[in-house]
């Protein structure tokens, strides 16, 4: 059914027409090479949401049962959820990806909540569903079941960031530019999506193992609604509406942004990782 989505990425490929360059063919041939070895290991010089997807990953991990984390290794070929957790982010650095850059969001009016919005019929709550769909199917194979495994990873993390049930007329946030504790406007992209992304996850300092057992302290002890997709949606879009109410173009934001901020932050990436635990337990059970 959706064989075709692996089929349309192919293999990488460089689109470099290094035909007629007579001499300098193999020097250029041999830098192809070189840079196809290291094409997996560049990204956008904005890769962000590194530390929060991985704050995610971990936690999510630590909810899996012995038998369930069995099969996720095997399907990972021994890879953790916190490292698989970027990977769609990073993969995005190949032009032949851009097409499942839509994977990542669902864009929504402020007045609407999703199911009365007229959203793509791909999008983050879709791709969630369609990989919950793959990973139960018995026909589908490890190399399907890896792929869509991490993309739910990846996505559940998205999904529970605010900004990624945005308005489409600012790309999420993406368009509002603001300085944090003097970080600068556009001048180093710093705006209100890539604020929730990265900015206030980094200025905690703290690695994203340190994050997470901060977070399983702090609310591990309440027991955390599993709810469905179409929830988080509703609770992001919420927290959404609040943010761009309380964060306009041109803000200046420094401790007491973070200080009111701060639980919800928190609570989104802890929800996220348990979430996507019992998602995962459920999934393979």
């Amino acid at each position: 059914m959706y064989g075709s989505d692996l089929e349309e990425l192919g293999t990488f490929h460089l689109s470099i027409n290094f035909n007629n360059m007579g001499a300098s063919a193999p020097i250029f041939y041999f830098m192809k090479k070189l840079l196809f070895l290291l094409l997996p290991l560049l990204s956008f010089s904005n890769d962000w949401g590194k530390t929060g997807h991985r704050i995610v990953g971990e936690i999510a991990e630590r909810q899996l049962t012995n038998e369930v984390k069995e099969i996720v290794y095997n399907i990972l070929d021994g890879e953790s959820l916190s490292s698989v957790s970027t990977w769609a982010d990073e993969m995005r650095s190949n032009p032949d990806w851009r097409p499942f850059d839509k994977w990542h969001y669902v864009n929504l009016p402020l007045d609407l909540e999703y199911p009365d919005a007229d959203v793509p019929k791909e999008n983050v709550v879709t791709i969630i569903e369609r990989c919950v769909a793959i990973l139960k199917s018995p026909s589908s194979d490890k190399e399907m079941k890896k792929f869509y495994l991490k993309y739910l990873v990846h996505l559940v993390g998205d999904l529970h960031q605010p900004m990624h049930t945005g308005r489409y007329e600012d790309y999420g946030g993406s368009k509002i530019y603001i300085t944090f504790k003097g970080r600068k406007g556009s001048d180093n992209k710093t705006n209100l999506h890539v604020l929730w992304d990265t900015n206030l996850i980094d200025d905690f300092k703290m690695s994203f193992t340190e994050w997470s057992t901060h977070l399983q302290n702090k609310y591990g002890r309440k027991k955390v609604k599993q709810s469905d997709v179409l929830e988080w949606t509703f609770e992001s879009h919420w927290w959404a509406r609040d943010i761009y109410k309380n964060t306009p173009n041109g803000s200046y934001l420094s401790y007491d942004y973070v200080y009111k901020y701060q639980p919800v932050l928190e609570k989104r990436l802890y929800y996220a990782g348990v979430r996507l635990g019992n998602l995962i337990n459920k999934i393979f059970e």
